[in-house]
């Protein structure tokens, strides 16, 4: 009779888990590449549907801002939502509300058109989804992914969600209007479809760690934990307050480029096209070389560059209207922007307890992606008062003033070390 030493048995668990992590790996890809697109074509076609349907243009902002709204408005609850129950249930209900919410548009389309009114509801639908399936899916990773393939998994998450989202999306969605609206919103909706069939074969437990079973909280206790969480912690802390800076940087260089570029730089629309698809570029290198630029650098330095990609993107345009050189900005900004998303993820993924991860993920990107808005109406303000030169000049100096304290504040040792959590207020 042959027996199996402790050891081995450990070592094949280990390559099992491993394996495991590799499927789970690219089935989380897949189905951020796939949603994403889906919701770059909705951002794109429901704003045009309300633009069609409307000339006011206080309506048709509406509309558009019913899709990012929710960001603002429910993160911090819906993070509670995703540390009280199952994380991949949670992604199917948000992709059935989101093929539910577009075949409503299909329906209104085929007997003669969306109003106003619907446009922003389903918008509002579409984006409160969005938060949850975000939320939802980066928390999940560390029951699905073993801790060595978790920077791979955000890096290939990230980056399908940076080009599908951002640039894949409005692209497809221009090709499938062409084929009518209707058909451009069914094909999104059966998309929805897909990405929930894809997350079937996806193995684990998700239903969040290290809760205790004691008294039940209530949702605002559950906030303030999650919240004083991010606070208490120096690094989480310092990545949060950097992250929402960088992003009021981004939502203004976005709000401005389109005027920079068409007058000031002289592009036309096939060269505007190239400035904005050297992002996506960047992001697609930058999630290809996280892995290389992290053993050479380390991650606090890789981190770093997004610092300085950011302030070259937005420095830029201040400093000269070289389309070349505003192209090559661009390029560093998303590849830039990458290593942040990735590394940032990671080191979440490690310092907060399972059980705080949705919350933790919500409110990091409330404070984040609430900036974005921010920041384009403060540059809007800044470029009809005063020239867009200096309101790219303003947002330059923002981005070089987090540059110390950023430096000063994030340690270089290693950024791991969750410590279990047992309810309450874990600090």
């Amino acid at each position: 009779m042959t027996t199996t030493s402790p050891r081995a048995a450990s070592s094949r668990a280990t390559d099992r888990a491993g394996l495991a992590g590799v499927r789970n790996t690219w089935i989380l890809t897949a189905f951020t590449a796939v949603t994403n697109l889906a919701d770059g074509v909705t951002k794109m076609v429901i704003p045009l549907l309300a633009a069609r349907t409307t000339g006011a243009p206080l309506a048709v902002s509406a509309v558009a801002l019913s899709l990012t709204l929710p960001w603002l408005l429910t993160s911090l609850h819906i993070g509670v939502l995703v540390d009280r129950f199952d994380r991949r249930r949670l992604l199917w209900i948000a992709d059935g509300v989101r093929a539910a919410a577009v075949l409503a548009l299909v329906v209104a389309v085929a007997r003669g058109g969306a109003g106003v009114g619907l446009l922003f509801g389903c918008g509002l639908l579409l984006g409160i989804a969005e938060v949850v399936a975000l939320t939802a899916a980066a928390s999940l990773v560390p029951a699905a992914v073993p801790e060595a393939g978790r920077e791979r998994a955000n890096a290939w998450m990230a980056g399908a969600e940076t080009v599908c989202n951002q640039f894949a999306g409005p692209l497809v969605g221009a090709a499938l209007l062409t084929a009518g609206t209707a058909t451009a919103l069914g094909a999104t909706a059966a998309t929805y479809v897909v990405g929930t069939l894809v997350l079937v074969p996806l193995a684990g437990v998700f239903s969040a760690a290290g809760r205790t079973s004691g008294p039940a909280t209530s949702v605002h206790a559950d906030i303030r934990a999650g919240l004083a969480f991010l606070w208490g912690n120096r690094v989480l802390r310092t990545m949060a307050l950097t992250l929402t800076v960088m992003c009021a940087c981004w939502g203004a260089w976005m709000a401005l480029i389109p005027l920079a570029a068409t007058r000031a730089m002289g592009a036309d629309d096939g060269q505007y096209g190239v400035l904005m698809s050297a992002l996506g570029l960047g992001g697609v290198i930058g999630a290809l070389t996280v892995t290389p630029v992290n053993r050479l650098l380390g991650r606090k330095w890789a981190m770093f560059a997004d610092l300085v990609g950011t302030l070259v993107l937005v420095a830029t345009p201040w400093l000269t209207t070289s389309l070349v050189l505003n192209t090559g900005a661009a390029f560093l900004g998303g590849m830039g922007g990458v290593l942040w998303s990735v590394n940032s993820r990671t080191i979440g993924q490690s310092l907060v307890p399972d059980a705080l991860l949705g919350r933790y993920t919500a409110a990091l990107r409330m404070f984040s992606w609430g900036a974005l808005p921010l920041g384009s109406a403060l540059a809007g303000a800044l470029a009809q008062g005063a020239g867009l030169s200096v309101a790219f000049a303003v947002f330059a100096l923002a981005a070089a003033a987090i540059i110390v304290p950023f430096l000063r504040l994030l340690p270089t040792g290693e950024l791991t070390g969750a410590a279990p959590y047992t309810g309450g207020n874990p600090t």
